[in-house]
């Protein structure tokens, strides 16, 4: 049971590093020797779930691709009554994300009954900073993890509205984890706002839901009420999540 918690340790830290890490990196985020670290690694290895780049720094492998695409799926299905509960909520379509390396991907999805509303396609890459899930995810992340993701994305520009520098990024990360809930007030499309939560496993933030519409019908809910609620669904979701739940 040692050798699996410990090899799980190896795998989330590489994950935490944005994927891939050296010896050192993986030392210091597990609190692992050397040589433990070491022999994980090359049963990872030979198992396709860690490979091991030219500069010898250690990246998660393809293995795991097979893995996350099977449980996305799961993760999705799980997520549906709750995105149905935050459509009911607000009248708005909601979404379930998750950060995937560099980029937010929408994994789950329930449409607004209305005529006139949002789609964020199931599948959907795009970056983080111009999205409420996307600040949402990376609000609760490290400083230091968060700064060198933007940096390494250049946080281009979406509308007018797109906070581009890693400053005043950090800074609305403050406003968010203060608040609880992140906005996206027409920084990824002109004319759609979004109003994200956090979904926790314990203490970490594993994903976020969302409601996004148009921006009057946006605007004119109580955001602080209406986060309220979502924050009530969300952490129903987080439970069933959760390694207890099992």
């Amino acid at each position: 049971m040692q050798s699996v918690e410990r090899a799980l340790d190896v795998l989330e830290a590489l994950a935490e590093q944005g994927g891939e890490a050296s010896l050192s990196e993986i030392a210091a985020r597990t609190g692992l020797p050397y040589g433990t670290i070491h022999r994980l690694l090359q049963t990872l290895l030979s198992r396709g779930y860690v490979r091991q780049e030219s500069d010898r720094r250690y990246a998660l492998g393809g293995g795991l691709v097979r893995l996350g695409g099977v449980a996305e799926g799961m993760v999705g299905v799980w997520a549906q009554p709750h995105l149905t509960r935050m459509v009911e909520l607000s009248g708005e379509t909601a979404n379930l994300a998750v950060l995937e390396g560099d980029f937010i991907v929408y994994v789950a999805q329930v449409p607004s009954p209305r005529r006139l509303r949002m789609f964020a396609e199931v599948g959907r890459r795009v970056l983080p900073h111009s999205t409420a899930v996307g600040k949402v995810l990376l609000a609760w992340r490290a400083a230091h993890d968060a700064v060198t993701l933007l940096e390494r994305t250049g946080m281009p520009r979406r509308t007018p509205n797109t906070i581009t520098a890693t400053g005043p990024m950090l800074a609305e990360f403050d406003v968010v984890r203060d608040r609880g809930y992140a906005l996206d007030l027409g920084e990824e499309e002109l004319g759609v706002h979004c109003l994200a939560v956090p979904v926790r496993d314990g203490d970490r933030v594993v994903a976020a839901m969302s409601v996004s519409g148009p921006a009057e019908r946006i605007d004119a809910l109580d955001r602080d009420e209406l986060a309220r609620g979502m924050l009530k669904i969300a952490e129903a979701f987080g439970a069933e999540l959760s390694p207890a739940a099992g």
